[in-house]
């Protein structure tokens, strides 16, 4: 009975301690020194983008270059919410460099009335005439709590020799500083996005795919600019970073929601490359189809050829497929 009473009396000083442990943070307060926060359960308020390569936490506020903390829901959360194109990128198994991805704490998010309506407003799809990549109708105000997984430097690193040595940052191509893992939301409110100055959200109907295989489909674009074009050589480039089926050549494609954290979590990957380093790319075919989702697998593509080339092709490469094609909206860090 005395242990049981002491317990009792216990549990509201553990209650208290548990709640102290949150951090509250400005978006701003954490960009500017990500590492700091690392591993820390933050508060956190800001405006959720979601769309094509995007899910993110934002800020207007930040006088840095990148004013956005990536968004990821836990594992196993199966919600609909977050990028439609994704990149992640590691280094292969077999690269020297490579090292053990860090143990970090599970998070268990709550399913609760404010999560589901926040979830909802960020898949609530654009409706237009026109072909638009993961456009959504609103972004999501609210504050979030979470782990914040923090990184003093982003992107992919080479040597003196071009081999490629370090992979670090979070989100798509890594080019995320921060990373806020959701345990809950709460004081949802939206906004809808205006596009009514945005042409390329307008125009240029969706066409459905013939049936075929996306990837075939993204080759035949380039033949539309004709032989010997620059333009085809781009997006013919783009479209053959894939490799050949069956071909090792460090890509990885899977296909489902891109929201949660990757099963491979870190900068090693369990996987093999010729050139020390994996490129994982995640298509959402619940809201890429037909057409869309063979422009978003050339824009992807243009992205792999930029890191292993270390030549800027990628935002040409779609900039050219537009043009002929017609134009999409999509957007990156």
């Amino acid at each position: 009975m005395r242990y049981l009473v002491a317990f009792i009396l216990l549990c509201p000083a553990l209650a208290s301690s548990s709640a102290a442990q949150v951090v509250d943070a400005a978006v701003c307060d954490i960009l500017a020194n990500p590492a700091s926060f690392d591993g820390k359960a933050v508060r956190v308020k800001g405006t959720v983008v979601a769309g094509f390569e995007e899910f993110a936490i934002k800020s207007t506020g930040c006088n840095l270059g990148n004013n956005a903390i990536w968004l990821a829901y836990p594992e196993g959360t199966k919600a609909k919410a977050g990028p439609v194109g994704f990149l992640q990128l590691q280094l292969a198994k077999n690269n020297p460099a490579a090292i053990a991805n860090a143990s970090r704490p599970p998070v268990r998010i709550e399913k609760n009335k404010d999560f589901k309506q926040f979830d909802s407003l960020l898949t609530t799809a654009y409706k237009s005439g026109g072909m638009c990549l993961g456009c959504v109708r609103f972004t999501v105000t609210a504050t979030l709590v979470g782990r914040l997984d923090g990184a003093k430097s982003v992107g992919v690193s080479r040597d003196s020799t071009g081999k490629f040595v370090a992979v670090n940052g979070f989100g798509n191509l890594n080019l995320y500083a921060a990373r806020l893992v959701l345990q809950s939301v709460s004081d949802v409110s939206s906004q809808e996005i205006d596009y009514s100055g945005d042409a390329t959200a307008a125009s240029d109907s969706q066409k459905d795919s013939a049936g075929g295989d996306p990837f075939d489909e993204a080759h035949q674009i380039a033949n539309a600019f004709g032989p010997g074009s620059r333009a085809a050589e781009q997006v013919e480039k783009a479209a053959a970073a894939y490799g050949k089926e069956g071909e090792n050549n460090g890509v990885e494609v899977g296909f489902g929601a891109s929201n949660e954290i990757p099963k491979s979590d870190g900068p090693g990957s369990d996987k093999n490359s010729p050139d020390g380093l994996v490129l994982s790319c995640t298509f959402d075919m619940e809201r890429l189809k037909g057409e869309s989702l063979t422009r978003a697998i050339t824009h992807i593509g243009s992205h792999i050829v930029d890191i292993r080339t270390r030549r800027r092709v990628e935002r040409r490469a779609f900039s050219i497929l537009n043009t002929t094609r017609g134009k999409s909206r999509c957007s990156a860090p």
